[in-house]
């Protein structure tokens, strides 16, 4: 072995044989069609016959130990004594018995109307109030944003929520882990976008002619948003209690077009344009929790995303550059809304109406990726400064977690049995401890909420 570092030494000649021909735009194209070809190969090892991926069945043992929380004999006898309930499927003869997800919320369903009334067999949400919007950002890329969305999303869903994931960034992760597919920009949240513009410029086109001035023109774009609702974007996922919006690379030219729209109508709310749409078109009474995973930049798609958002959470890595990195997306949060909330707040002042303030029912940041060995000191650091804004539970980074994104799935996707039971125990604990800590925020907040409505009801 050379004592001679490898950059030393290094043959002109040599390097100009290894270099290559000079790259042209062409090169890009070909480029992305070699990592077009590599995804289709990657994500058909999670796809089964018929190339439709879907969600593998749950064992007696997992369905008793984390979805419903009964004694594995109990769940038996329940079985035994109503024919009509999903029996499950055994794989040889007189071994264990397997469910499909929809079969374990209808057993959930049965055990929450016929259990015992002491225990919560089904997941709490207070009725008559929306569902709560969940946004995961932060602006710089790797932190684990996405998988921290998916696991989450997943998580809600085996605990008996209804989901709808809103993938808002252009790269489509989120997309593909749910086995989305998107022809263009028009299924994605673009035309949502656009039609709370057009339906802008239509209120201000009234107002123009009691005035007696020519109308703004709504090019085909917008009089072609102005006829798509949610609900002709949302897609069905594997997952029977978890649907999409998806992304793909044309959503980016939202990032152009919106700021375009906002120079010629200055009184456009851009920042409302999403959560608002989601509202009017009963999106927040189809679903009990909406996830919605943000670019890696605070552009104009993530701004909507946190304005809508009931619930900010903003994963980071426990290192010194993703601890300084998160502090200055906090500060550029802070100045962002701050901002809008000036410069609409002088024209409400001056009009009498009521000044607009952004609040959200919580803000929490969440370590990923977490090695105790290496990272213990900096996180406590970190806790100390942060203190509760940053979740106490770390998600360790386990072989669980490893093998689930070397294939393309998330971890409560992986069959137990691929792994010894303490292996996947231990690998799916970090993320249920960090739902644990979204739920607790989730039911306090609608708590509050139905405290509220009470008191208001009441005056």
């Amino acid at each position: 072995m050379s004592d001679t570092p490898p950059y030393l030494g290094i043959d002109p000649d040599t390097a100009l044989r290894d270099l290559g021909d000079p790259a042209t735009t062409d090169s890009f194209a070909d480029i992305a069609r070699a990592c077009a070809a590599g995804r289709k190969d990657l994500i058909s090892r999670g796809l089964e016959d018929g190339c439709a991926r879907r969600l593998r069945p749950f064992s007696t043992w997992e369905i008793t130990r984390y979805l419903i929380p009964v004694a594995p004999a109990y769940f038996r006898r329940v079985l035994r004594a109503n024919p009509d309930l999903p029996q499950g499927q055994s794989e040889t003869e007189g071994g264990a018995k397997w469910f499909s997800l929809d079969e374990v919320l209808r057993l959930r369903a049965h055990f929450g109307a016929e259990g015992s009334k002491a225990k919560n067999y089904l997941p709490w949400r207070p009725a008559g109030l929306p569902a709560k919007l969940i946004t995961v950002a932060n602006f710089k890329g790797g932190v684990g944003k996405t998988s921290t969305a998916a696991h989450l999303t997943m998580s809600a869903a085996l605990d008996g929520y209804k989901v709808l994931v809103i993938d808002l960034d252009s790269q489509g992760s989120m997309t593909s882990i749910f086995g989305g597919t998107v022809a263009d920009e028009w299924d994605t949240v673009f035309p949502l976008i656009a039609r709370h513009y057009a339906q802008h410029l239509e209120r201000e086109n009234a107002q123009r002619a009691a005035r007696g001035t020519a109308p703004a023109e709504l090019d085909e774009t917008l009089c072609e948003a102005l006829g798509v609702k949610a609900s002709d974007l949302i897609r069905p996922t594997h997952w029977p209690n978890i649907d999409l919006i998806g992304a793909q690379l044309n959503l980016y030219w939202a990032e152009f077009q919106i700021p375009v729209w906002r120079m010629a109508a200055g009184g456009w709310n851009l920042w409302d344009a999403l959560g608002e749409t989601l509202a009017a078109d009963g999106v927040l009474d189809q679903y009990d929790i909406v996830f919605l995973d943000t670019p890696p930049a605070l552009g104009y798609l993530t701004i909507n995303g946190l304005s809508a958002a009931d619930i900010l959470l903003v994963p980071l890595g426990a290192s010194f550059l993703e601890f300084d990195s998160t502090g200055r997306f906090f500060d550029m949060l802070h100045s962002t809304f701050r901002s809008i909330e000036d410069g609409e707040n002088r024209a409400a002042r001056a009009l009498g109406r009521p000044e607009t303030v952004f609040q959200w029912d919580a803000v929490r940041a969440v370590v990923t990726r977490f090695d105790a060995a290496q990272q213990g000191e900096l996180a406590s650091l970190m806790q100390a400064y942060l203190g509760r804004t940053l979740s106490p539970h770390r998600q360790d980074f386990t072989a669980l977690i490893g093998q689930a994104g070397e294939q393309v799935r998330g971890i409560y996707e992986a069959d137990y049995r691929d792994f010894n039971r303490e292996t996947y125990a231990r690998g799916r604990e970090t993320f249920d401890a960090t739902y644990a800590m979204l739920k607790s925020l989730i039911l306090g907040a609608w708590r509050r909420d139905e405290a509220a409505a009470a008191r208001e009801a009441a005056e």
